[in-house]
């Protein structure tokens, strides 16, 4: 397996995690995302995937598992009786086999804040900005571990700070606030992305 295969599995094993982790009624809970509940920020996680997915294998995305498809940066509707679980779990297989495979993870991506970019350079940092954020975002809605991976998290961060202003562009995340004097690779990593920890 790639390098970047193996930091994505990481990062994804850690979101489906929280999902599986989450109690039943906690999905309807705020989230630290803007009119988001739980619900929708495991949603919208899925629907990303599966505009990349798609645009990768040049395939039109399709709605599963009781999650349904809505523009890119958006969260899908979601069906009553939906399983998150088995509609994550089918994006991330997806998504390894596409990084498992040499010729499909050099595919250039022709959307997103870092330009066009090949499909492993944007899953190593975009993809690990989704995962980590919002894995954040879920546990703090739910009552769950926020406890990210440190090496991932300092990795990431600093990855991302030469596209700040892109990244701002797009609505990735809010304005950066500052973080605390002396603060951990964790909380200046959610400052960065404009979450309060």
């Amino acid at each position: 397996m790639s390098d970047t295969a193996d930091r994505y599995a990481l990062l994804a094993d850690a979101f489906l995690a929280c999902i599986r982790a989450t109690p039943e009624e906690r999905w309807d809970a705020k989230s630290p995302c803007r009119g988001w509940t739980a619900r929708d920020v495991v949603a919208h996680v899925i629907n990303g995937h599966r505009g990349i997915l798609a645009a990768v294998r040049n395939t039109p995305p399709t709605p599963a598992h009781g999650v349904l498809i809505s523009p890119m940066g958006d969260a899908p509707a979601v069906e009553p009786g939906a399983d998150l679980v088995a509609a994550f779990t089918a994006c991330r297989d997806d998504m390894l086999a596409t990084l498992r495979d040499p010729a499909l993870a050099a595919r250039t991506l022709p959307f997103g804040p870092l330009g066009p970019v090949p499909v492993e350079q944007a899953a190593d940092m975009i993809g690990a900005l989704e995962l980590l954020g919002h894995t954040w975002d879920l546990a703090r809605a739910t009552g769950g571990d926020e406890t990210l991976d440190t090496d991932a998290v300092t990795r990431t961060h600093q990855a991302l700070i030469p596209h700040y202003q892109a990244l701002l562009a797009t609505g990735a995340f809010d304005a950066s606030i500052p973080a605390p004097a002396g603060a951990d690779a964790q909380t200046a990593f959610l400052c960065f992305t404009g979450r309060q920890p």
